[in-house]
Parts: structure tokens; sequence; C-alpha cells
């Protein structure tokens, strides 16, 4: 009976812990884009590395020479990270299932505003630039549209029962104050911009963005890895919840302009 090479199963395993390393890119690692180049060209290989991921719960997104191998948890896997524990540092003040989404949106928004346009998701060369006040900013325009759209609706502008849950924590993150210093002049994560700059912070910590400029800025770039991601991202319920509210933030070279558009050409928009 045929053994099975323990070498190259080494060095699948080892691809696929490489990428659990969100930093290491195969730039700046020669046996990395060696194994991202094997990986490319060799089928039996790519399966074994597939097969790999997928037993530790994994999935392979993709694996180029700019991003080197980029994975995803699958459900009820040990590396999933669930948006309680996220959001657990945080102070409750609304509801929990409420607070959830609240730190989901600040992602969503993110991830919106990193890629503007589908061609930006579609583009690999596109480099997108994010602030913690450009998120907060547009995040919180799209809060007061959603309000006067829902006073012009309804005499009652309670969020009633079978409102979708995303709508609601619109109307959580409207209430919730921009900036709330601490006596250590640390952001308090329990402002939007506090919570905005966590998320940022998050994925830079994971390799998916990359702080520029001053420090206090809080300028942050995208990766090809962040890229990978958000267009998974784009097909999920959450972001398209999110999309069907009706609202998006396009591109604007004169500073922040958030627009109303009709549902059924923003979906055609966010397809790639």
């Amino acid at each position: 009976m045929n053994q099975p090479d323990v070498t190259d199963t080494e060095q699948a395993a080892r691809l696929v812990g490489l990428g659990l390393r969100g930093k290491q890119v195969p730039d700046r690692d020669m046996t990395y884009r060696g194994l991202v180049h094997r990986y490319q060209q060799d089928e039996v290989f790519a399966a074994s590395v597939d097969a790999i991921a997928d037993g530790l719960g994994l999935t392979v997104l993709d694996v180029t020479k700019r991003s080197g191998i980029v994975l995803a948890a699958q459900p009820g896997s040990a590396f999933e990270i669930k948006m309680d524990e996220y959001a657990r540092q945080a102070k409750l003040r609304e509801r929990r299932d409420t607070e959830k989404v609240l730190h989901g949106i600040a992602h969503l928004a993110v991830a919106a505003l990193s890629f503007p346009r589908p061609d930006d998701l579609a583009n690999d060369q596109y480099v997108g630039r994010v602030s913690v006040e450009s998120v907060d900013l547009v995040v919180r325009e799209t809060c007061r549209l959603l309000d006067e759209r829902a006073n012009r609706d309804s005499a009652n502008a309670d969020p009633s029962a079978d409102e979708p849950e995303l709508e609601r924590a619109w109307r959580a993150y409207l209430r919730r104050p921009e900036v709330a210093a601490t006596k250590d002049s640390r952001r308090n994560s329990d402002s939007t911009r506090g919570m905005v700059s966590r998320a940022l912070r998050w994925l830079a910590d994971r390799g998916l963005l990359q702080a520029v400029g001053e420090e206090a800025d809080e300028v942050f770039r995208t990766t090809s890895r962040y890229q990978i991601h958000v267009r998974q991202l784009a097909s999920q319920a959450a972001f398209r919840e999110l999309l069907d509210l009706g609202v998006v933030p396009p591109p604007s070279g004169s500073g922040l302009n958030v627009t109303a558009v009709p549902r059924e050409d923003l979906k055609r928009g966010i397809d790639v």
C-alpha cells in the first residue's frame, strides 16, 4: 500500500500555518513564496493543503503571490471568532443582541468604505484607505437618513417588532456618543469612534489593514488579504441586509457625501 509523502504533507501543513499568521506575506519569506508557487502549479499539493485546512475547520479563500494563502474559519471551528466574544470587552448599553450588531456595523462600514465601488473590489491592484473619523461620519450620516425615512414613512418612529435587527441597531448607533474620553486620554471603547478604532486595529493586527501616517490620525490602508475577505463578505446575508437598507456611501472628491439610492440600483452595483 502506498504511504503518503510525509514531506509533502508537512509542507502543505506549513502553508496552512503561514496563513494563520496574518502579517506574514510571501514577499518577505522565500519559503512562503515557494509554497505559494507550488500550490498554484501542483494540483495534488493544492488538494492536500485544502484538505488539511478543511480538517482544521478552515476554508482556503485564495492563494496569491501578493496575499499568500488566505483562510476563513468555518462555522463552529476553533478558529471562529464570534461577535459575542469580540464585543465582550465593551460595556453593554443596549440589549445584548443589539450591542453585538453595533460592533458588526463598524466592520461592515469599514468594508464598504475600503472598496466603495464594485470595480475597486474586483481590481487586485486597488488599495483603499479609511480612517476612524470617516467610518464614524458615514455611519452617523446613514443613521440620520434612515431616521428621516422612518419619520416620513410612519407616524411612529419607534422600530416595530418585525423590523430587521440591523435597522434597529442603526438607531442604537445614532444614540451612542461619538467620543467619550477616558481619564488617561484614550478613546473610550463604548463610544462609536472607540468602536470603529477597535475594529480597525483588530483588522490591522491580523494583517488585513496597515496603519499609515501619524498614529493620532488613525488612517489605515487595505491589504490584498482584506480585499479577498471583503469579496467573500459581499455575498453574505449581513452585508446584503446592510445594502437592502438602501443607503450607500459613494466616493466623492469633495468630502463626505452619503446618498440614498434605489435598492435595485444598489444591488446591481455590488455584484462582483
